[in-house]
């Protein structure tokens, strides 16, 4: 069965109303973006959530330069702190040398976990306007992200870690991303996605439609964590929302989703794009709705085009989405088309 006979498969699920890009307007923006990488670039390798294994740092290390750039080590990136790399001090010490130092042209966190929402409120938000650069991660970067994105308007990359598995789908796209940018660049879901039984990998019609609209979003659980804090997400008006996550079972993602319809009007946003959450499948010792239920159920009444499945998340075929910038989703197709670029 190819991608479209899954697409039409799965269209026979209860679809909410068709809607239509015109929905909801496109918000007003003041973005900076960062000047693309170049091989040979300095990018930093930091830690700013949890910290890994000499082995697993030492093949993010290998992972940065595969891809061309020489990898600069944060003086406190190798550290462990219980679940954190260091203490929030070093962490923030090396995320703010990671700006401030003029040789360094990106920065790549090594790996997602836990941790990085302890330091939004002692970020040096004026240090990051004043020296936009590639920044890029997934998962716990989620706050890091958002925080940056709504203090700074620069254009952050919800992408792979330094750790991630680095196929070719993936280092395809971050490359196409932040070295060799085009508009606009559509991203197809990844046939190596489809191959694994569990249908939590497959494409589903949510509601149908296409939009287009500001890019935001992250990881689901995160995004939830900062609900009531000054980092939290905020305006959603007009804005294509991407969410991903990894095992969270139906009830926690129904809790989740919940929490974001009373923090968000998100009947106000143009579309939304659901990643692979991958390890999703109910526990068998209760009763369970399965995870593709509680996405139609949350989120197939809003009026907006909402699809699952595309390839981004905590999946070996990952593409990068890029904060801020205007791309458009086609439901009933399952593509992702990036309608500017995010790096100057």
């Amino acid at each position: 069965m190819d991608r479209r006979d899954i697409l039409k498969a799965v269209a026979a699920l209860p679809l909410a109303a068709t809607a239509t890009a015109q929905s909801n307007r496109m918000p007003s923006r003041k973005i900076t973006k960062p000047k693309r990488l170049a091989a040979g670039d300095a990018v930093a390798v930091i830690a700013p959530s949890s910290g890994v294994s000499k082995q697993a740092f030492d093949r993010a290390l290998e992972n940065i330069r595969i891809l061309g750039f020489v990898p600069k080590e944060g003086k406190h990136a190798r550290g462990s702190k219980g679940f954190l790399s260091g203490t929030d001090d070093e962490r923030l010490q090396d995320l703010h040398w990671a700006f401030r130092d003029a040789e360094i042209k990106g920065i790549w966190c090594v790996r997602g976990g836990s941790g990085s929402p302890r330091l939004l409120p002692d970020l040096d938000y004026q240090l990051i306007k004043k020296n936009p650069k590639v920044f890029i991660g997934f998962s716990d970067i989620t706050a890091l992200h958002l925080a940056i994105f709504q203090k700074t308007g620069l254009v952050t990359f919800h992408g792979p870690v330094g750790t991630s598995e680095y196929s070719e789908y993936t280092k395809k796209h971050v490359l196409n991303m932040l070295v060799t940018p085009s508009a606009p660049y559509k991203v197809d879901v990844s046939e190596f996605n489809l191959q694994p039984a569990s249908e939590l990998f497959r494409p589903t019609i949510v509601s149908p439609g296409r939009c287009r609209g500001p890019l935001t979003g992250g990881n689901l659980s995160l995004i939830g964590a900062l609900a009531g804090t000054p980092f939290a997400l905020k305006d959603v008006r007009g804005r294509l929302l991407f969410l991903e996550d990894i095992n969270e079972p139906p009830y926690k993602v129904d809790r989740l989703l919940t929490q974001l319809r009373q923090s968000v009007d998100l009947k106000t946003v143009a579309g939304i794009a659901l990643g692979v959450f991958a390890s999703g499948e109910p526990t068998r010792d209760a009763p369970s709705a399965s995870l593709l239920s509680v996405f139609q159920d949350r989120l197939g009444d809003l009026g907006v085009p909402v699809v699952y499945g595309l390839s981004f998340g905590h999946i070996r075929d990952n593409f990068t989405l890029p904060m801020g910038i205007v791309a458009e989703l086609d439901a009933e197709k399952a593509t992702l088309t990036f309608l500017e670029t995010a790096v100057k």
